[in-house]
């Protein structure tokens, strides 16, 4: 597993022993960036599930300004923090420690790129998608990219965002919603 591109580019990150995490791989992480690339630079990012925080140092490293990596696991999160040290994104970045549902609910950090690849198996997605579109904290026009397992339904109804089509990769299954821009009375 390795950064693809921008200034961090081919650095190796550090992956965890076992199979508590599941990194995303680099043909669908490489698929993904060349979705969302233009919303990329200058982004506030929020990597819900860190994991290895590969999401949040891509980004960081093809120029987002900021990124929250959030994990619960304490082996993980030293784990992103040495992954940003490799990659040397440690400015901007922030590693919380905390279970995903408390930290949305007391989030009041806007956001304009959110990162949702959680453990597949449990209903952390559904609940997280549920929680991040009622509080609020996707700025106008910001994206949230869901990943899931082939076979794994999501919601379209989400009032105030638009869901993309479903790209396919493999086994999994990326997804876009993007926060709809409030009309204007012009």
């Amino acid at each position: 597993m390795r950064v693809i591109t921008g200034t961090a580019r081919g650095v190796s990150l550090k992956t965890p022993e076992g199979l508590v995490t599941r990194p995303t791989t680099d043909r669908v992480k490489e698929a993904l960036f060349s979705i969302i690339q233009f919303q990329v630079p200058g982004a506030s990012v929020l990597d819900l599930f860190g994991g290895t925080g590969q999401l949040g140092i891509e980004a960081l490293s093809r120029g987002a300004s900021s990124a929250v990596f959030v994990d619960q696991r304490e082996e993980a999160c030293r784990l992103i923090r040495e992954n940003l040290r490799r990659t040397k994104l440690e400015r901007g970045a922030q590693v919380v420690r905390g279970d995903y549902m408390a930290y949305l609910k007391r989030c009041r950090d806007k956001f304009d790129i959110i990162f949702l690849d959680p453990p597949y198996a449990e209903s952390f997605l559904e609940n997280s998608l549920k929680e991040i579109t009622e509080i609020d904290i996707l700025r106008d026009d910001g994206i949230i990219v869901a990943e899931r397992p082939l076979g794994k339904e999501l919601s379209w109804d989400y009032p105030g965002y638009t869901r993309s089509k479903d790209y396919k990769y493999g086994k999994i299954l990326l997804t876009i919603f993007r926060k709809d821009v409030p009309a204007t009375g012009l």
